[in-house]
């Protein structure tokens, strides 16, 4: 070999993979922005820059597979800051929920002419890598799936299950009016299993990306939710984070898996990924679907927040989100599930809600009145590796969970894993760092954060994106070069 063989050689890491069951102490040794020898002792003088890792834990970058970018903020301004904070967070691949109606764009139609203006304002802005999940909404997007899939890379898919007759706050009889749909439209059951027939369909088409093609559901039933939230309201002995779990209890997450699997049994969809699971009840459900319909390939999502915050949180409605924060009891069981291997991936569900916006100062301290859901994904990596740790959970087990599996699930087949070949992603993680949560230290525009005031015991110190460092000792360095990620990956 001659000089310069290399681009960038980080010397001094350990190396965290998601197989195994130990970290490597290892230098990484990176080439047109992916990883081209991983070994120890690699020769200085064949790279043209050397990187002092200080003997950090060496990630795979962060596949946040839950974010909401520009949902309550125009996507051209998230797109900069919210990526900004996935950058502090050791995050590399942002995968953002988008859908037409309320919110987001606030407009309706199909996605042919929607779905560009979405790659428009986001090119140029996302300081990580990028790519969306879409909801067919209509009959009309489910007619488009296979263009979608095939002209702008789009292999996931989202059904809202409350959303038909319950709002994104609270209850509400405008649900028409909010998801900007035809009057001959309903979203519905029926609706939901017209979208996996499509799926399906879809799948079959592209037999080639059928395996990385999958269906996201938010699973809760509005039926159950409405009737609850009126009786919850009227009782006053509940207040805050607890009156809006009760208000959206568990056995309506429980119950609402066991549709959305039935269906995917009925339409013979076999990827199903069931989102942000709160609840003992939730994952317990799931379990059991998985063991009623083997042929279904579940996967289980937990988010940071709900493994990290419950009802009794100073955060008060500032936590408010769906499928609420839960009590103890229930954060507890998901940390028994995700330790056992029960949950897939873990992610931020972040979606920055500026403080005048989540709860205007009239109405401080009514939970009913603040807006669902926050920001956080700047915590996911430090929290689940200061928690994590605390709990015995590996480092190895950690990667799977924030990088490989949704990686894999999701198409991103160059993303996951500190490997020959693959994106040269990494997060270099200081594993006994003990600082404490401030929203002010944030490059989110949220403002404050649900998770401030907490001690954790690892930071991420540096963030790498295809070879590139983006992030280092609380700053993010120079101008978006976030790719969109195109799925599935090559």
């Amino acid at each position: 070999m001659s000089a310069n063989t290399y681009d960038l050689l980080i010397k001094n890491v350990r190396v965290v993979r998601p197989h195994g069951n130990t970290v490597h102490e290892s230098d990484i040794a990176i080439k047109d922005g992916r990883f081209a020898k991983v070994a120890p002792g690699i020769d200085v003088t064949l790279s043209k820059t050397v990187h002092d890792g200080r003997g950090r834990l060496a990630f795979p970058g962060v596949v946040d597979a839950h974010m909401h970018s520009g949902i309550y903020s125009p996507l051209e301004e998230d797109a900069v800051s919210e990526s900004k904070a996935a950058a502090m967070g050791g995050v590399t691949s942002s995968l953002n929920y988008f859908r037409t109606g309320q919110y987001y764009l606030n407009k309706g139609g199909p996605y042919k002419k929607f779905y560009p203006e979405v790659l428009k304002a986001s090119k140029g802005r996302f300081h990580v890598d990028y790519g969306f999940h879409l909801a067919p909404m209509d009959a009309t997007h489910i007619d488009e799936i296979p263009m979608l899939i095939d002209k702008h890379g789009v292999s996931s898919f989202k059904i809202f299950m409350f959303y038909g007759s319950h709002g994104l706050h609270g209850a509400s009889d405008a649900q028409k009016q909010f998801l900007m749909i035809g009057e001959n439209e309903r979203y519905d059951y029926a609706h939901f299993e017209f979208i996996m027939r499509g799926i399906q369909a879809a799948r079959e088409k592209f037999p080639e990306r059928a395996s990385q093609i999958s269906l996201s559901l938010h699973c809760e039933t509005a039926e159950i939710m409405t009737a609850y939230t009126k009786i919850v309201e009227k009782d006053k002995s509940q207040k805050g984070l607890a009156a809006y779990s009760a208000s959206r209890p568990q056995h309506s997450e429980g119950l609402a898996v066991f549709i959305a699997s039935y269906l995917a049994h009925e339409t013979a969809l076999p990827n199903i990924n069931l989102l942000h699971l709160s609840s003992r009840k939730a994952v317990q459900a799931a379990m059991m679907m998985a063991e009623t319909f083997p042929h279904i390939d579940f996967r289980r999502e937990v988010t940071i927040g709900h493994l990290m915050l419950d009802i009794n949180s100073r955060a008060a409605e500032l936590a408010k989100v769906n499928p609420p924060i839960r009590p103890r009891e229930d954060v507890e069981f998901l940390w028994e599930a995700l330790l056992a291997g029960e949950l897939d991936w873990v992610v931020s569900d972040h979606a920055c809600c500026r403080h005048e916006m989540k709860v205007p100062r009239r109405y401080f301290g009514n939970i009913w009145m603040a807006k669902s859901g926050f920001g956080g994904t700047e915590y996911l990596m430090p929290s689940l590796v200061s928690e994590g740790t605390r709990r015995g959970m590996s480092y190895n087990h950690m990667a799977q969970v924030t990088s490989w599996n949704p990686a894999q699930r999701y198409g991103l087949n160059r993303k996951g894993d500190i490997a020959e070949g693959f994106d040269a992603d990494i997060a270099l993680v200081d594993p006994a760092k003990t600082w404490t949560i401030s929203a002010k230290n944030s490059p989110s525009t949220q403002g404050y954060t649900p998770f401030e005031g907490l001690e954790l015991s690892a930071r991420v110190e540096e963030t790498f994106l295809r070879g590139r460092l983006i992030y280092q000792d609380g700053n993010v360095l120079g101008k978006p070069t976030g790719q969109y990620l195109f799925r599935p990956t090559a």
